[in-house]
């Protein structure tokens, strides 16, 4: 997706013990595995959905939704 609409990706990795720290917690992220769009969720746990993250990304690009396009 960051290559599909140029966009800048960050790639977040902490230990088990980083993500359940009192820091991480009062931070208020997400638990991991997650993918984040600014500050909106897009998807966490395992079943993260690839058109919903789209979706996000058009939304927060200010474009058209696919539904829209067709």
């Amino acid at each position: 997706m960051g290559q599909k609409y140029d966009l800048g990706v960050e790639i977040v990795t902490k230990t088990r013990e980083e993500y359940q720290s009192a820091e991480y917690l009062a931070a208020g992220l997400p638990a991991a595995p997650a993918v984040m769009v600014e500050d909106e969720i897009a998807g966490q746990g395992p079943a993260i959905s690839e058109e919903k993250l789209e979706e996000i990304i058009r939304r927060h690009l200010d474009l058209p939704t696919l539904e829209t396009q067709e």
